[in-house]
């Protein structure tokens, strides 16, 4: 059908897939993605070619998705969260273009949403999105360090709630705490702040903490950090960013 599916599976568990991300996969000939992804989906939807690459293989993980797609495959790209974001997406379109203006033939390309980390993780939380908010990725694999600064501060003074994806790994074991160092110069130390971790899987779990508690911790890469803005409050043990209705009361 020379069709690529872009396919946000959520955060890992099925229940979190849309049924448009599940209908897509069921549809096509081909799973194409990241190791670990494939593998979630595998059981659920079986009898399909797999094509798999590790972590940092991504552009040749789109070629092979078009390479079988131009044969006259269907294929499922599959990503966590949404594909759009921080996903494949971006890539596969663009590698699609420049090889249609070589030659090869068309392929149709649609972008189905999934939940992102963002989404799931507010809401392991309670409600931190309520207001304004913005995502910053803490990998500086593509992104150079000046510009993550930049950004942290900037959000910081406009006192949107931030949420950090890739906040620590082996290879960056001292970025959250220098992006906490960052907010912490606009940021009152007592800031609500959220952990929310393994979304959708088994050892799920959330932490509400304050923004100077937060620059000491070691989460890992499966979590995804949420600093509140000035009006985020815990309530209930939960984290809340309160809308404003009651000012029209």
């Amino acid at each position: 059908m020379n069709k690529i599916f872009l396919v946000g599976m959520g955060p890992g568990g099925p229940e979190a897939m849309t049924p448009a991300a599940a209908e897509a996969v069921r549809r096509a000939d081909v799973l194409c993605g990241y190791t670990l992804y494939v593998k979630l989906l595998e059981e659920r939807f079986p009898g399909k070619e797999v094509l798999t690459t590790p972590m940092t293989q991504e552009l040749a993980r789109c070629q092979m998705a078009l390479e079988r797609a131009e044969a006259g495959k269907t294929v499922a790209m599959v990503c966590s969260g949404d594909a759009g974001i921080y996903g494949m997406a971006g890539p596969v379109l663009q590698m699609a273009a420049d090889r249609k203006m070589a030659g090869y033939p068309p392929v149709e390309i649609e972008v189905v949403p999934g939940i992102t980390a963002a989404v799931s993780g507010a809401a392991l939380l309670g409600a931190p999105l309520m207001n304004d908010f913005c995502v910053i990725s803490l990998s500086d694999l593509l992104t150079p360090w000046e510009m993550i600064e930049r950004r942290l501060r900037c959000a910081a003074e406009g006192d949107f709630c931030i949420v950090l994806y890739n906040p620590r790994s082996k290879k960056r074991p001292d970025h959250l705490c220098r992006a906490c160092d960052i907010l912490l110069e606009s940021r009152a130390p007592e800031t609500v702040c959220g952990i929310a971790r393994n979304i959708g899987r088994d050892e799920q779990e959330a932490q509400v903490l304050t923004l100077k508690e937060l620059r000491d911790a070691e989460p890992d890469m499966f979590c995804t950090i949420f600093v509140g803005a000035s009006g985020t409050k815990q309530i209930g043990g939960r984290m809340v960013t309160p809308r404003g209705y009651e000012a029209k009361r």
